[in-house]
């Protein structure tokens, strides 16, 4: 029988008082108890809307049924035959426009805590898990480029199937993204090292430091008796806005900031990273990213940090869980604020940001409403730090070394159906071929993309 609650079982959290001054994880996770409570409100809908909505298809009323039986070996089991980074989605999906999205329990009521619940069985089988054993060789050859979540998973599902797979990574560090920029008080990054470890464990060898396109090429990688590579290589090269002032000392692209604090450890003692001692923050943009950096920024000591974003807090579109954190931990949001210039002293520091009110005008062809400058009201915002988060494209290293590869105006890779690339055997995914998006979307990419590596090998042959 399902329990008919209209609302979740809550989750325990750090307080915001107690979690401004540290980075450890803010959600603290369900208990077995929790999690058999929360899986019992699933209805096991016939037609599983939920699953639908998933960029992985994992198959959700099946695993939250082992939950509520009280069996999270077989749920995990099952959640991990079509994701091969469950700890990671469960804490960073946006599981609200995903799954939960879909849930018809959230008509009228809150859905079922899908994310929740799965990052429940993901932390359980973690401390309990013995080491995978390594399916037989097939005697084929794959490269995988760059070690974020679409060459992840690419690299996790194709060495399921025997395949040597090689990954090369242009960092020291394995997990692009889940590294160097999702924060330790969201995805903690023994996470993310102990789900690598386990693509390890299945035989994926994974190469750091490798840049390809100045230490191999992609056609020296196919000289190497690669049959298929898989570019992976996310968007790492970051937008700014082209405005006055933003070649200031203090001005950075949240890309840098968050490498700077999670990758290279700044907000640990022991740590002589390089980043300033900022006390009044203003980040520029409204996606998770924008939260991420001003939540790190809160953590590493500022008084006070303002989200500037010039639409309104409806169109904001970074989830609402994230949100609802950061407002909790006393940051300020000025929407309907869009920067015109940054203001700099006499040693080109940053002082303040010149910020124009917006208002919202017809929608524009995604059918979000167009914010449009009201006249004459400049005003200034007092920081010595600003923060850019308004997207990323990816870098034209790869499409600048490899002849036959395709970019469109974006820098993107242009793939087919297939997430074929305009050079044969060369595939892609993620941030590469969309630009900045979510983990798990980047992740589908990769599950797709390894099923089609699969079959052009053996078509091949």
């Amino acid at each position: 029988m399902a329990d008919m609650s209209l609302t979740k079982t809550p989750i325990a959290e750090q307080p915001p008082e107690e979690r401004v001054c540290n980075f450890k994880e803010v959600t603290l996770g369900y208990t077995a108890d929790e999690a058999i409570k929360e899986a019992g409100r699933c209805l096991n809908c016939k037609n599983k809307p939920c699953t639908t909505g998933c960029p992985v298809n994992v198959r959700i009323p099946e695993f939250i049924a082992k939950v509520a039986e009280g069996n999270f070996e077989e749920a995990y089991d099952i959640i991990k035959s079509t994701n091969s980074l469950p700890a990671v989605c469960g804490r960073v999906c946006p599981q609200e426009n995903q799954c939960e999205g879909k849930c018809v329990r959230g008509i009228k009521g809150e859905p079922v805590g899908i994310g929740r619940l799965e990052r429940f069985c993901a932390d359980y089988m973690m401390e309990k898990r013995k080491t995978a054993e390594k399916p037989a060789p097939n005697g084929h050859k794959v490269a995988v480029v760059g070690a974020g979540p679409s060459s992840l998973t690419v690299a996790g599902d194709l060495a399921k199937l025997g395949y040597e797979v090689t990954v090369y990574e242009a960092f020291h560090t394995a997990g692009g993204v889940l590294m160097y920029g999702i924060p330790e008080f969201r995805l903690p990054k023994e996470i993310v090292r102990k789900e690598i470890k386990a693509l390890e464990d299945l035989g994926v060898k994974i190469m750091t430091n490798m840049v390809i396109g100045k230490v191999l090429s992609i056609d020296e990688l196919i000289d190497m008796g690669n049959e298929a590579i898989f570019i992976g290589s996310g968007a790492g090269l970051p937008r700014f806005m082209g405005i006055e002032g933003e070649n200031l000392v203090g001005v950075y692209s949240a890309n840098e900031y968050l490498t700077r604090i999670n990758l290279m450890k700044a907000y640990k003692d022991g740590y002589e990273t390089p980043i300033l001692n900022s006390k009044s923050v203003a980040v520029v943009g409204g996606g998770n990213v924008a939260m991420d950096s001003a939540r790190s920024a809160r953590r590493m000591g500022a008084e006070k940090v303002y989200v500037v974003y010039r639409r309104s807090m409806e169109e904001i579109p970074a989830r609402k869980e994230e949100v609802h954190h950061a407002i909790e931990e006393g940051i300020e949001f000025k929407m309907l604020n869009n920067p015109v210039r940054i203001l700099g002293d006499e040693n080109d520091r940053v002082k303040g940001i010149e910020v124009v009110r917006m208002e919202l005008g017809e929608p524009d062809a995604s059918g979000r409403r167009s914010p449009v400058e009201i006249k004459g009201s400049e005003h200034t915002i007092d920081v010595d730090t600003v923060i850019i988060a308004i997207g990323t494209s990816p870098n034209p290293l790869i499409k600048k070394t490899t002849p036959g590869l395709e970019t469109n105006k974006r820098g993107c890779l242009v793939v087919d159906e297939e997430n074929s690339t305009t050079k044969p055997g060369v595939y892609a995914g993620g941030d590469a071929v969309t630009g900045a998006a979510t983990v798990i979307l980047a992740m589908g990419a990769g599950k797709k993309a390894a099923a089609e590596i699969d079959k052009y090998i053996k078509d091949k042959k």
